[in-house]
């Protein structure tokens, strides 16, 4: 499976970028009243993105042996990802109020941009750490694989 880790990888990062864009979509729509916010084929694809970033980060923890509960920084991504989720609950659906829902919104994409940042630095500070913008990376000695 290490042998995929770099395709596995870019499935995460993809993944990421589109949840975290279709939820500001969804945020937009919901901003502006449209009755598209809580759409069907809207919520499936929410499902099946967020399906396949988890499935790819389940599959990265256990191809670089780094875990929730045991590295920090994946601890805060985890207690973050159930923060952003929760936040983003009352802003599409639960908020009482288009205010409420506003702040929910903002809360939530907050949450996603700092669970971004602690990936990026694998660092629990996330941009708060002394070095920001230091990208540490994990390698792997990986024999290539044949690609005919």
């Amino acid at each position: 499976m290490a042998l995929y880790y770099s395709e596995i990888k870019w499935v995460h990062i993809s993944c990421v970028l589109l949840s975290g864009s279709l939820f500001a979509l969804r945020g937009v729509l919901m901003l502006s009243g449209s009755r598209y916010v809580n759409n069907k084929v809207l919520a499936r694809l929410s499902y099946v993105i967020d399906t396949a970033l988890l499935t790819a980060a389940v599959l990265l923890t256990i191809i670089i042996h780094q875990y929730p509960f045991v590295q920090a920084w994946l601890t805060v991504k985890v207690v973050l990802l159930a923060v952003y989720i929760l936040l983003g609950i009352y802003a599409l659906r639960r908020g009482r109020t288009q205010g409420r829902r506003a702040g929910y919104l903002i809360a939530a994409l907050a949450a996603y941009g700092f669970i971004i940042s602690v990936a990026v630095t694998h660092d629990p500070r996330g941009v708060f750490a002394k070095e920001p913008l230091k990208i540490r990376h994990v390698y792997f000695p990986v024999a290539p694989r044949d690609r005919e």
